[in-house]
């Protein structure tokens, strides 16, 4: 048995247990009822519910653009967490948010929609590696990393020196907070400190201010340890724990885990903030720094100022707060002196939409704002079944199109495109069905159209294909060897264009929002299928075509034909060639004969 058939039956027996492998995971979901044999519909295909929310201010203030903007994206961070997909979120008039959601939402992600941020200020009480450390059946750390331990005056252990401005591990910008009056700052260590095992934390019987690390009860260092903020979920935020216990939760950017105290502040006690340039003490630009400026109200003064002349005294990272939208770190700054006066200034290494995107999520969050439901009430498909079945019926025709085309061309090659559509066809279907069940993939309208543009995709993987191993016979090869040759050609062309159609897909759908996602998700599924088909089910099918008879010797209905191709002779192996209208003759007999006849030509001239 050669390499080339060794080769291709292993390809197809790969591709046959990656479609037995999905097909039968989907029977088991639908078998145990979680999943359903068709894929689930989006908005407008299958309505859903509509929630207006309007947002209003507690105290007359007065509610900008920018306020309405970070709420929609807090809303989106919500829904998108909740795995609810093709959801429509977008503004209405001034004040007005309107939520649309797939099909029937269950009442928490609901509550979820309806509910308001909330801005809160957390001592930090110890700072971990984002990933989850593993843990015994008893619950502990099997094998927690070297922390850097929390000091403690109790123990007399030593703090492990904090990095320099800028070396906020794993590129974690650093912050640090400082008196607007004085301008001391001292930066944040943003490089987290791995999980401590439940022996090594210090602990007193009860707490005796919210820095006291007897808040990291076993139950929550179990937390902490179990959490693993690489995951998008945990950085949803929404469970903002009680404002009175210790609470665990992730940076927003996912770069470290933090366990935090008591709430000492929140947004009530925020009067404003701003973002800009960052000033020295005189006053003077600094250029290329940004700061985001804090002014507190009276009350919220008093607890700053408690707070900071606090925690300033304590060593990393206990010299830090954590200042939580959501129940999720925005931003961990540290202070090195008590900060009076109402007046703060969070720096670090910002850029100025970070500064001003920080500013913006103050603001919102300090501001006594509340989203009320005005109107609550199911909506009907916009495009309904008759759009579907008209997109349906057109990807029907497209197919149907391609395979009359391939027939009338390809002949009895026109079976292997065939093939290969039946097999993209099912390994595209069970694949949406797979992620409609494990993550609320909803296929919408746009998304129909996309696999109805993925047909012509994956035809002209095929064509190119065949037309290189055409090429190739043209030139004398046997079709065996044509099949090796024209793919080795044809796979650099297949793989640049599904390259770009996938970079395309991706562009489109991480700028676009709403249906041309939905586009761009199926567009980008079906170039990676076809990649899939074309490599472990197009080429090994032809190279195995290749050896039988039918196929080999050039039937006419082959679509191989070298005759129909423009060359009369077929190569016979052992240096002999075989023509319509000559005996068999070796190569160098027929090349004898080209001379001979080029000369007489010559001759005649």
């Amino acid at each position: 048995m050669s390499s080339a058939v060794s080769g291709a039956r292993k390809s197809l027996t790969w591709l046959a247990s990656v479609l037995a492998v999905l097909f039968a995971l989907l029977s088991v979901g639908v078998i145990t009822g979680r999943a359903s044999v068709a894929p689930g519909l989006g908005l407008d295909l299958a309505g859903g519910q509509q929630i207006t929310l309007q947002a209003v201010a507690t105290d007359g203030s007065q509610i900008d653009s920018s306020d309405i903007s970070q709420a929609v994206e807090i809303i989106r961070r919500r829904v998108d967490a909740s795995g609810v997909a093709e959801a429509e979120i977008a503004t209405q008039g001034e004040r007005n948010i309107v939520v649309s959601l797939p099909g029937t939402p269950d009442p928490k992600t609901l509550e979820l929609v309806r509910r308001s941020a909330q801005l809160q200020f957390r001592p930090v009480l110890l700072v971990g590696d984002p990933a989850p450390v593993p843990t015994t059946p008893g619950g502990t750390p099997t094998a927690p990393p070297t922390p850097t331990p929390t000091p403690d005056a109790a123990t007399g252990a030593s703090p492990t020196p904090s990095p320099s401005a800028g070396a906020a591990g794993e590129g974690a910008p650093a912050r640090e907070v400082a008196n607007v009056k004085t301008g001391v700052s001292e930066t944040t260590s943003g490089t987290p400190s791995p999980s401590p095992s439940p022996a090594q934390v210090p602990t007193t019987p009860e707490p005796t201010d919210p820095s006291d690390p007897a808040w990291i009860t076993d139950a929550l260092l179990a937390q902490f340890s179990a959490l693993d903020c690489f995951d998008e979920t945990n950085r949803s935020g929404v469970d903002v724990g009680d404002p009175n216990k210790g609470f665990v939760t992730c940076d927003a950017d996912g770069s470290a885990k933090f366990i935090l105290g008591p709430v000492e502040l929140t947004g009530q006690d925020i009067d404003t903030a701003s973002a800009g340039p960052r000033t020295n003490q005189l006053g003077n630009v600094i250029p290329g720094e940004y700061e985001v400026r804090l002014s507190f109200t009276s009350a919220g003064s008093r607890k700053f100022a408690d707070t900071t002349r606090r925690i300033a005294q304590l060593p990393s990272p206990r010299n830090q707060f954590g200042i939580l939208l959501d129940g999720v770190i925005i931003s961990p700054p540290s202070v090195s002196e008590a900060i009076t006066g109402g007046q703060a200034s969070i720096t670090g290494t910002f850029t100025l939409d970070e500064a001003q995107q920080l500013a913006n999520q103050l603001k919102f969050g300090a501001l006594p704002l509340t989203l009320e439901v005005q109107s609550e009430q199911k909506i009907t498909a916009t495009k309904g079944a008759e759009e579907l079945r008209n997109g349906l019926l057109a990807g029907v025709i497209g197919l149907v199109l391609v395979v009359i085309y391939t027939m009338f061309q390809y002949r009895a090659l026109g079976a292997v495109t065939i093939g290969s559509l039946l097999i993209s066809g099912g390994l595209t279907y069970v694949t949406i069905a797979l992620l409609s069940w494990g993550l609320g993939y909803r296929l919408s309208l746009a998304g129909v159209a996309g696999l109805i543009v993925a047909i012509g995709i994956t035809a002209d993987s095929f064509i190119v294909y065949f037309e290189r191993v055409k090429d190739e016979l043209r030139e004398g090869r046997s079709l065996a060897a044509a099949v090796e040759h024209g793919w080795k050609r044809a796979r650099r062309t297949i793989l640049a264009s599904d390259a770009v159609s996938f970079l395309a897909a991706l562009v489109l759908y991480m700028l676009a929002v709403g249906g041309v996602r939905g586009f761009a998700f199926t567009l980008g599924l079906t170039t990676i299928v076809d990649l899939v088909v074309v490599m472990l089910f197009t080429h090994p099918v032809l190279a195995l075509l290749a050896r039988t008879r039918f196929f080999g010797e050039g039937h006419r209905f082959s679509g191989l034909d070298p005759r129909q191709l423009g060359r009369d002779t077929m190569y016979k192996g052992r240096g002999r060639v075989a023509g319509p209208e000559t005996a068999a003759l070796t190569l160098a007999e027929r090349k004898a004969a080209k001379a001979r006849a080029a000369v007489a030509t010559e001759d005649k001239e």
